[in-house]
Protein backbone atom coordinates (compact mmCIF):
# COMPACT_ATOMS: atom_id res chain seq x y z
CA UNK A 1 0.00 0.00 0.00
CA UNK A 2 3.13 2.14 0.92
CA UNK A 3 6.71 2.10 0.38
CA UNK A 4 8.98 4.84 1.33
CA UNK A 5 6.41 6.99 1.68
CA UNK A 6 7.03 10.92 2.69
CA UNK A 7 5.88 14.14 2.79
CA UNK A 8 7.83 17.28 3.23
CA UNK A 9 6.94 20.73 4.15
CA UNK A 10 10.39 23.46 3.53
CA UNK A 11 12.90 21.54 5.35
CA UNK A 12 10.36 19.66 7.82
CA UNK A 13 9.27 15.97 7.12
CA UNK A 14 5.81 15.11 8.09
CA UNK A 15 6.40 11.66 7.13
CA UNK A 16 9.32 9.79 6.02
CA UNK A 17 10.47 6.28 4.82
CA UNK A 18 6.92 5.13 5.96
CA UNK A 19 6.17 1.66 4.81
CA UNK A 20 2.43 0.06 5.22
CA UNK A 21 0.58 -3.45 3.77
CA UNK A 22 -3.13 -3.06 4.56
CA UNK A 23 -5.05 -6.82 3.26
CA UNK A 24 -8.04 -6.43 2.10
CA UNK A 25 -10.68 -6.68 4.53
CA UNK A 26 -8.60 -5.86 7.74
CA UNK A 27 -8.10 -3.09 9.62
CA UNK A 28 -4.93 -0.85 10.03
CA UNK A 29 -4.96 1.37 13.01
CA UNK A 30 -2.30 4.39 13.16
CA UNK A 31 -1.51 6.17 16.31
CA UNK A 32 0.77 8.83 17.45
CA UNK A 33 1.15 11.85 19.22
CA UNK A 34 -0.90 15.60 17.86
CA UNK A 35 1.69 16.19 14.91
CA UNK A 36 2.97 12.46 14.38
CA UNK A 37 2.01 12.32 10.71
CA UNK A 38 -1.07 10.22 11.14
CA UNK A 39 -3.39 12.68 8.95
CA UNK A 40 -0.74 13.64 6.50
CA UNK A 41 -0.48 9.91 5.76
CA UNK A 42 -4.37 9.71 5.23
CA UNK A 43 -4.26 12.91 3.23
CA UNK A 44 -1.71 11.43 0.65
CA UNK A 45 -3.41 8.07 0.64
CA UNK A 46 -7.07 10.12 -0.07
CA UNK A 47 -5.03 12.17 -2.85
CA UNK A 48 -5.87 15.15 -0.58
CA UNK A 49 -1.82 15.53 -0.94
CA UNK A 50 0.99 14.68 -3.07
CA UNK A 51 3.77 12.69 -1.78
CA UNK A 52 7.34 14.17 -1.36
CA UNK A 53 8.86 10.99 -2.00
CA UNK A 54 7.93 7.01 -2.18
CA UNK A 55 4.86 6.03 -4.06
CA UNK A 56 1.61 4.70 -2.69
CA UNK A 57 -1.51 2.39 -3.69
CA UNK A 58 -4.98 2.02 -2.54
CA UNK A 59 -7.52 -0.74 -3.84
CA UNK A 60 -4.63 -1.31 -6.40
CA UNK A 61 -4.23 2.14 -7.94
CA UNK A 62 -1.39 4.60 -7.76
CA UNK A 63 -3.04 7.40 -5.61
CA UNK A 64 -1.20 10.15 -7.85
CA UNK A 65 -0.98 8.97 -11.14
CA UNK A 66 -5.13 7.62 -10.70
CA UNK A 67 -6.27 9.84 -8.24
CA UNK A 68 -9.57 9.74 -9.88
CA UNK A 69 -10.18 6.52 -10.04
CA UNK A 70 -8.67 6.34 -6.29
CA UNK A 71 -11.68 8.20 -4.85
CA UNK A 72 -14.47 6.07 -6.42
CA UNK A 73 -12.89 3.62 -4.20
CA UNK A 74 -12.67 5.07 -1.17
CA UNK A 75 -14.89 6.77 1.72
CA UNK A 76 -13.13 9.28 3.99
CA UNK A 77 -14.18 10.84 7.17
CA UNK A 78 -11.86 13.77 8.29
CA UNK A 79 -11.08 15.26 12.03
CA UNK A 80 -14.09 17.17 11.24
CA UNK A 81 -17.37 17.23 10.37
CA UNK A 82 -17.57 18.80 6.76
CA UNK A 83 -21.63 18.29 6.05
CA UNK A 84 -23.71 21.22 5.22
CA UNK A 85 -25.55 22.59 8.05
CA UNK A 86 -28.28 24.23 5.78
CA UNK A 87 -29.71 21.17 4.66
CA UNK A 88 -31.02 18.10 6.42
CA UNK A 89 -29.32 15.04 7.63
CA UNK A 90 -31.65 13.02 4.66
CA UNK A 91 -30.44 15.46 2.19
CA UNK A 92 -26.93 15.99 3.19
CA UNK A 93 -27.01 11.59 2.45
CA UNK A 94 -29.01 11.83 -0.53
CA UNK A 95 -26.69 14.30 -2.05
CA UNK A 96 -23.81 12.48 -1.62
CA UNK A 97 -25.27 9.63 -2.60
CA UNK A 98 -25.77 11.33 -6.40
CA UNK A 99 -22.64 12.46 -6.09
CA UNK A 100 -21.42 8.44 -6.06
CA UNK A 101 -23.54 8.36 -9.15
CA UNK A 102 -26.19 6.23 -6.68
CA UNK A 103 -29.62 6.41 -8.85
CA UNK A 104 -32.07 8.45 -6.81
CA UNK A 105 -33.97 5.54 -5.19
CA UNK A 106 -30.74 3.39 -4.22
CA UNK A 107 -29.60 7.01 -2.24
CA UNK A 108 -32.68 7.18 -0.26
CA UNK A 109 -32.98 3.81 0.84
CA UNK A 110 -29.13 3.90 1.44
CA UNK A 111 -29.27 7.15 3.34
CA UNK A 112 -32.52 6.04 5.42
CA UNK A 113 -30.32 2.85 6.27
CA UNK A 114 -27.50 4.67 7.47
CA UNK A 115 -29.33 7.08 9.41
CA UNK A 116 -31.22 4.55 11.66
CA UNK A 117 -27.95 2.68 12.09
CA UNK A 118 -26.41 5.86 13.78
CA UNK A 119 -29.06 6.75 15.62
CA UNK A 120 -30.43 10.02 13.50
CA UNK A 121 -33.79 8.88 11.75
CA UNK A 122 -35.80 10.88 14.15
CA UNK A 123 -33.61 13.97 13.54
CA UNK A 124 -33.25 13.08 9.72
CA UNK A 125 -35.39 16.38 8.44
CA UNK A 126 -33.86 18.61 10.83
CA UNK A 127 -30.92 21.33 9.82
CA UNK A 128 -27.99 20.31 10.16
CA UNK A 129 -27.11 23.46 12.00
CA UNK A 130 -28.91 22.68 15.25
CA UNK A 131 -27.45 19.33 15.44
CA UNK A 132 -24.99 18.85 18.48
CA UNK A 133 -21.06 18.11 17.66
CA UNK A 134 -21.32 14.34 18.45
CA UNK A 135 -24.71 14.52 16.00
CA UNK A 136 -22.96 16.21 13.33
CA UNK A 137 -19.90 13.83 13.53
CA UNK A 138 -22.43 10.73 13.41
CA UNK A 139 -23.76 12.06 10.09
CA UNK A 140 -19.79 12.80 8.75
CA UNK A 141 -19.42 9.26 9.20
CA UNK A 142 -22.85 8.32 7.74
CA UNK A 143 -21.99 10.29 4.30
CA UNK A 144 -18.49 8.27 3.84
CA UNK A 145 -20.06 4.97 3.84
CA UNK A 146 -22.95 6.12 1.31
CA UNK A 147 -20.88 4.83 -1.44
CA UNK A 148 -20.25 1.31 0.10
CA UNK A 149 -16.69 1.95 -0.54
CA UNK A 150 -14.38 -0.75 -0.17
CA UNK A 151 -11.65 1.13 1.55
CA UNK A 152 -12.44 3.77 4.46
CA UNK A 153 -10.36 5.85 5.76
CA UNK A 154 -11.38 7.18 9.42
CA UNK A 155 -9.15 10.26 10.60
CA UNK A 156 -10.36 10.11 14.61
CA UNK A 157 -13.76 8.73 13.94
CA UNK A 158 -15.33 8.67 17.23
CA UNK A 159 -14.07 11.77 18.75
CA UNK A 160 -17.07 14.08 20.08
CA UNK A 161 -19.13 10.37 20.32
CA UNK A 162 -20.32 9.41 23.71
CA UNK A 163 -19.71 6.49 25.11
CA UNK A 164 -22.76 4.07 24.02
CA UNK A 165 -22.25 6.59 20.45
CA UNK A 166 -18.35 4.91 20.47
CA UNK A 167 -19.15 1.16 21.25
CA UNK A 168 -22.13 1.41 18.47
CA UNK A 169 -19.79 2.90 15.82
CA UNK A 170 -17.18 0.05 16.72
CA UNK A 171 -20.06 -2.79 15.99
CA UNK A 172 -20.67 -1.22 12.83
CA UNK A 173 -17.34 -0.49 11.30
CA UNK A 174 -16.25 -4.61 12.72
CA UNK A 175 -19.54 -5.72 10.60
CA UNK A 176 -18.33 -3.84 7.88
CA UNK A 177 -14.72 -4.94 7.59
CA UNK A 178 -16.61 -9.02 8.51
CA UNK A 179 -18.32 -7.67 4.79
CA UNK A 180 -14.89 -7.24 3.15
CA UNK A 181 -14.43 -4.07 3.83
CA UNK A 182 -10.45 -2.42 4.50
CA UNK A 183 -10.29 0.07 7.32
CA UNK A 184 -7.83 2.42 7.55
CA UNK A 185 -8.43 4.59 11.13
CA UNK A 186 -6.28 6.91 12.76
CA UNK A 187 -7.06 7.19 16.67
CA UNK A 188 -6.11 8.63 20.25
CA UNK A 189 -8.16 6.18 21.95
CA UNK A 190 -6.08 3.09 22.50
CA UNK A 191 -8.82 1.40 23.54
CA UNK A 192 -10.17 1.73 20.28
CA UNK A 193 -6.83 0.98 18.53
CA UNK A 194 -6.92 -2.72 20.51
CA UNK A 195 -10.55 -3.88 19.79
CA UNK A 196 -10.91 -2.64 16.10
CA UNK A 197 -7.16 -3.21 14.60
CA UNK A 198 -5.96 -6.49 13.22
CA UNK A 199 -2.79 -4.57 13.21
CA UNK A 200 -1.28 -1.35 14.27
CA UNK A 201 1.78 1.15 13.10
CA UNK A 202 2.81 4.09 15.55
CA UNK A 203 4.20 6.88 14.53
CA UNK A 204 6.70 9.30 15.88
CA UNK A 205 7.66 12.38 14.24
CA UNK A 206 7.30 10.97 11.21
CA UNK A 207 8.55 7.63 11.37
CA UNK A 208 7.17 4.56 12.03
CA UNK A 209 8.54 3.47 15.80
CA UNK A 210 6.37 0.08 16.50
CA UNK A 211 4.38 -2.24 14.31
CA UNK A 212 1.95 -5.24 14.46
CA UNK A 213 -1.14 -6.70 16.02
CA UNK A 214 -1.72 -5.52 18.61
CA UNK A 215 -1.29 -8.07 21.27
CA UNK A 216 2.11 -8.79 19.37
CA UNK A 217 2.94 -5.09 20.35
CA UNK A 218 2.03 -5.93 23.77
CA UNK A 219 4.03 -9.12 24.35
CA UNK A 220 7.08 -7.09 23.12
CA UNK A 221 6.80 -4.78 26.38
CA UNK A 222 6.63 -7.70 28.42
CA UNK A 223 4.03 -8.90 30.65
CA UNK A 224 2.51 -7.72 34.01
CA UNK A 225 2.67 -4.16 35.73
CA UNK A 226 2.49 -3.23 38.52
CA UNK A 227 0.11 -0.11 39.02
CA UNK A 228 -0.37 2.17 42.14
CA UNK A 229 -3.03 5.43 42.67
CA UNK A 230 -2.16 7.54 44.99
CA UNK A 231 -4.14 9.65 47.51
CA UNK A 232 -2.20 13.07 46.30
CA UNK A 233 0.59 14.08 43.89
CA UNK A 234 3.59 14.82 46.69
CA UNK A 235 3.63 10.81 46.62
CA UNK A 236 4.32 10.27 43.37
CA UNK A 237 7.87 10.45 43.52
CA UNK A 238 8.62 8.10 46.66
CA UNK A 239 5.90 5.69 45.07
CA UNK A 240 8.41 5.52 42.31
CA UNK A 241 11.87 4.99 44.15
CA UNK A 242 9.85 1.99 46.17
CA UNK A 243 8.78 0.59 43.71
CA UNK A 244 12.07 0.55 41.54
CA UNK A 245 12.92 -2.45 43.95
CA UNK A 246 10.46 -4.87 41.82
CA UNK A 247 10.71 -3.06 38.59
CA UNK A 248 12.11 -4.83 35.03
CA UNK A 249 12.37 -1.63 33.40
CA UNK A 250 11.60 2.27 34.25
CA UNK A 251 8.64 3.75 35.81
CA UNK A 252 5.50 5.73 34.16
CA UNK A 253 4.38 8.56 36.32
CA UNK A 254 1.25 10.17 35.34
CA UNK A 255 0.63 12.93 37.37
CA UNK A 256 -3.16 14.07 36.64
CA UNK A 257 -4.19 9.92 37.39
CA UNK A 258 -1.95 10.34 40.50
CA UNK A 259 -0.72 6.97 39.37
CA UNK A 260 2.87 5.20 39.27
CA UNK A 261 3.31 2.25 37.11
CA UNK A 262 6.25 -0.14 36.75
CA UNK A 263 6.80 -3.49 34.61
CA UNK A 264 7.24 -5.80 37.18
CA UNK A 265 9.83 -8.33 37.96
CA UNK A 266 9.39 -11.51 37.91
CA UNK A 267 8.29 -13.54 41.36
CA UNK A 268 6.99 -10.22 42.49
CA UNK A 269 4.18 -10.51 45.08
CA UNK A 270 2.09 -7.44 45.68
CA UNK A 271 2.73 -7.80 50.04
CA UNK A 272 5.87 -6.91 49.16
CA UNK A 273 5.08 -4.34 47.28
CA UNK A 274 2.50 -3.09 49.80
CA UNK A 275 5.04 -3.31 52.74
CA UNK A 276 7.62 -1.47 50.78
CA UNK A 277 4.87 1.24 49.87
CA UNK A 278 4.58 1.89 53.55
CA UNK A 279 7.96 2.22 54.55
CA UNK A 280 8.34 4.69 52.60
CA UNK A 281 5.33 6.44 53.64
CA UNK A 282 3.45 6.25 50.29
CA UNK A 283 -0.32 6.89 50.93
CA UNK A 284 -1.61 4.24 48.19
CA UNK A 285 -5.29 4.08 47.55
CA UNK A 286 -5.45 1.11 45.02
CA UNK A 287 -2.20 -1.50 44.01
CA UNK A 288 -2.51 -3.89 41.77
CA UNK A 289 -1.17 -6.07 38.93
CA UNK A 290 -1.86 -6.18 35.45
CA UNK A 291 -1.41 -7.08 31.57
CA UNK A 292 0.59 -5.04 29.51
CA UNK A 293 -1.84 -2.66 27.23
CA UNK A 294 -1.55 -0.19 23.67
CA UNK A 295 -0.77 2.23 26.71
CA UNK A 296 1.94 0.62 27.78
CA UNK A 297 3.12 -0.13 24.33
CA UNK A 298 2.93 4.02 23.30
CA UNK A 299 4.48 4.71 26.23
CA UNK A 300 7.31 2.90 25.56
CA UNK A 301 8.06 4.38 22.05
CA UNK A 302 6.64 7.70 22.14
CA UNK A 303 6.82 8.79 26.17
CA UNK A 304 10.40 10.23 25.87
CA UNK A 305 11.55 12.04 22.70
CA UNK A 306 15.20 11.93 24.56
CA UNK A 307 16.80 8.94 22.89
CA UNK A 308 14.59 6.63 20.43
CA UNK A 309 17.83 4.45 19.91
CA UNK A 310 15.90 2.98 23.59
CA UNK A 311 15.58 -0.94 23.75
CA UNK A 312 12.04 -0.83 24.06
CA UNK A 313 12.00 0.98 20.63
CA UNK A 314 14.63 -1.30 19.20
CA UNK A 315 12.47 -4.64 20.32
CA UNK A 316 9.32 -2.83 19.38
CA UNK A 317 10.56 -1.44 15.41
CA UNK A 318 11.11 -4.85 14.76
Amino acid sequence: MAEGLGKRYGELWALREVDLDVPPGSVLGLLGHNGAGKTTAIRILTTLALPSAGRASVAGLDVVAEAARVRERIGLAGQYATVDGLLSARVNLEMVGRLYHLPRAVARARARELLERLGLLEKADILVRTFSGGMRRRLDLAASLMGEPPVLFLDEPTTGLDPQGRNDLWTLLRELVDGGTTLVLTTQYLEEADRLADNIVVLDRGRIVAAGPPEELKARVGGERIEVTLASEEGLTSAAEALSAFADGQSVMASEELRVTVPARAGTRLVEVVRALDAAGVDALDVHRREATLDDVFLAVTGSHGSPETPATEALAR
